[in-house]
């Protein structure tokens, strides 16, 4: 069975033909997601209610993550955790996520409802609907792996290729490699494809995992596996 194509060992270098695409993608952003606070302005004010009265705390969470070109930036959310949640640890490094989730933030996470204030992040500049997500600081080694690969040419994103192919499921090294892949084929097309998948995989809630998986056994192909087959197929049948 054929892997994931490696990333190019090569220094990515932005050609005109990117430049070009980053500059539509920008303004198709900023129309997109103005029209998209318009229509969710509404059903925005009910959750962000709906988080206020189920926990203390505020409705939105702001946490600094790492931009385009490494600069930090803060993403927002709404809030889907308890205030005793640690403030600075990726998700999926908590041996226990779910005692820290509320019961409206549940629903919110399985539905990405809550990724719905990046729609402010998008129209600032900040974001885009397509690329790599915007990690913490504290994740070193994905940050390292994604300078090496160029991948901070990119704004980051509310969803990306990596989340299609695995989401909370695979390792750091296998999320830069997928982020790089896109880096290489990034384009309209892409992006379309990208945003569908998405939708498809939020209504089948695909590869959602609270917490670390190294703390628990899992039957079947590890992640990391699973990730690389899915991405396989999917990339073969762009090449026809």
């Amino acid at each position: 069975m054929n892997e994931i194509p490696a990333p190019s060992e090569k220094t990515f270098e932005p050609t005109r033909k990117f430049r070009r695409y980053m500059v539509l993608k920008r303004i198709l952003d900023l129309i997109t997601a103005s029209l998209a606070i318009v229509v969710a302005g509404i059903p925005m004010l009910l959750i962000a209610l709906l988080v206020k009265l189920d926990s203390k705390g505020e409705a939105v969470f702001r946490q600094k993550r790492i931009g385009r070109h490494m600069k930090p930036f803060y993403c927002l959310k709404f809030r889907s955790m308890s205030k005793e949640a640690p403030r600075y640890c990726a998700t999926k490094d908590l041996q226990s996520a779910g005692t820290y989730i509320t019961r409206v933030g549940s629903v919110l996470r399985k539905t990405s409802l809550d990724e719905l204030p990046q729609l402010i992040n998008i129209i600032k500049g900040e974001m885009s609907f397509i690329g790599p997500r915007p990690l913490i600081p504290e994740e070193t080694a994905v940050h390292a792996l994604r300078e090496q690969y160029g991948v901070y040419n990119l704004r980051p994103g509310i969803s990306g290729y990596a989340q299609i192919h695995g989401r909370d499921m695979v390792s750091d090294e296998e999320k830069a490699k997928l982020d790089r892949t896109y880096l290489e084929r990034f384009s309209l097309k892409a992006d379309i494809g990208i945003f569908f998948s998405t939708i498809l995989n939020v209504l089948k809630s695909t590869d959602i995992h609270e917490g670390s998986f190294e703390a628990e056994e899992t039957e079947g192909p590890a992640p990391e596996k699973a990730a690389e087959e899915e991405a396989e197929a999917v990339l073969a049948g762009s090449e026809k």
